[in-house]
This record gives structure tokens, sequence and C-alpha cells, in this order.
């Protein structure tokens, strides 16, 4: 793998005053199952694994490693404002983080949900958000614009990137949550198709996301990764549990408004 880490960049969020990355598995220092760039703090990697790792994303925005935020993600619709910065151990229990501090580098950690990062590079405005299928139907997409909003961010110059996310292809699920989605709006069964076994289905996580984007009328990229198919750039909970392997690493999404 390579010695730096070596993120995924969009063309949208490539903008003057901005610096992001979807940051895969390499330029870490895990080993084993954790290999690569694991900065997964709840993950059994080696504590001083995951914070060189951690010390080497912060470095790629040009901030101390004290200066990357992430939060402690529950799955939930809850986003919250940055104003300074939190000790790895003091992480609140949210999904979705804005901010308009420069010195802040905010992220989220993936390992198949959907991460997207989102900016109004006019109005200085960022955020970040973990998006799997509890948090995006449930609304953390919504919630983090409407935070955004509440610090001034204009939604017309909002741009929001999914980065690589678990496909359709690899995201096979019960006719319990299909029942379950489906039940929440009846336009929601486009996002599943047949699956090889019977009563069970494929969900499009990526398309129903980026539906939502859309649909909160803000500007909407997918950068077209699938977490599962490839495993020498990512860490993928679906893939360690088909393997029975007894944990796994996570990838971070993070964006900074200093470069």
């Amino acid at each position: 793998m390579a010695e730096q880490p070596n993120p995924i960049h969009s063309a949208s969020l490539s903008k003057a005053g901005l610096k992001h990355g979807f940051f895969t598995r390499e330029g870490g220092v895990s080993t084993g199952i954790h290999a690569g760039l694991n900065v997964g703090l709840g993950s059994e990697d080696k504590r001083e694994h995951i914070l060189e790792n951690r010390n080497r994303v912060a470095a790629y925005f040009n901030q101390p490693a004290y200066h990357l935020t992430t939060p402690y993600q529950i799955h939930s619709p809850n986003a919250l404002e940055v104003k300074t910065p939190w000790e790895t151990d003091e992480r609140p229990k949210v999904d979705a983080l804005v901010t308009s501090n420069p010195d802040l580098v905010i992220g989220i950690l993936t390992a198949d949900c959907g991460p997207v990062l989102f900016a109004d590079q006019e109005n200085g405005i960022i955020g970040a958000a973990h998006a799997g299928w509890k948090g995006a139907t449930s609304g953390v997409l919504e919630n983090t614009i409407k935070s955004m909003e509440a610090l001034g961010a204009k939604r017309q110059k909002i741009t929001a990137v999914l980065g690589p996310t678990i496909s359709q292809s690899a995201y096979e699920v019960g006719p319990e949550f299909v029942e379950h989605v489906t039940k929440l709006h009846q336009k929601n069964e486009k996002y599943f198709i047949a699956s090889t076994r019977a009563d069970h289905a494929m969900f499009d996580l990526p398309g129903y996301i980026v539906d939502r984007l859309n649909e909160a009328d803000v500007e909407t990229a997918w950068t077209g990764h699938c977490t599962y198919a490839d495993e020498a750039k990512f860490f993928s909970y679906r893939r360690k549990t088909h393997r029975g392997e007894d944990d796994y690493g996570r990838q971070i999404a993070a964006i900074s408004l200093n470069r």
C-alpha cells in the first residue's frame, strides 16, 4: 500500500477555500484485518496504530491531529454544529457535523454506509454526514442541510457528494427490511431488485441517498465506488460478516475550509 494517504476527490468539492478527501485504506500503518488507514476508534485495532492513522489524515489537511473532529456514530438522524475540537473519548453521539471554523477538519467514518460531504463554499459552511439506511431514511441528510442553513449557508449554494458506499449488487436484505423501507413511502419500492435467494432483495443505498439529496434541492454527486467490491481500497462491514472475521476497519471522509 501507499506510504501516505491517497484519498478520492470529487471535482464538485475541489474548489478554492476547500480541501476534502474520501480516504481509502492506502497510507496507513495498521496490519492484519485492519491493514491500512484504519481510523476507527471503536475497532479492536492497536490504539497506537489508529492514532497514527488519524495523525496522517490530519496532516493531509495541514492540521494537528487534535483538529480532526469525528463523532461517536449511532445511526441517528442528528446533526451537530462544531465550534471547537473535542477529545477522542468525549465524542458526542451524533451522525453529522457542520462547522464554519476553518481550523477544524470534520469527518465521519464508514465501512459500507454512505459518507456524504457538504459545502457551501461561498458562505464558508461545511458538513459531513454518516448515512446508513437508518440515518438516510430518518433524515440525517436533511438535518445536515438545515444545520448548515442555521449557520448561514444557502441551500442553492450547497454541494453534497456521496463517497464510497456499498452498492446494490452487494447489499442483500431480508423481507422485514423491504417491508419497513417501503412502508415509509411507496416510491421506495424502486430501490429494490430481486435477489437470488427467495424472499430477499438487493437494496440500492447509493441511489436512495442521491435521490434524497436531490429532493433536498442541493447539487449532488456520487464518486461511484463500492466498498464491498474493492477490498484493496476499502473496509467493509458486510464483507467482514460474510467471512466471519472478528472485526473490521473504518475509512474516513473528511473536509475542511482551510487549504
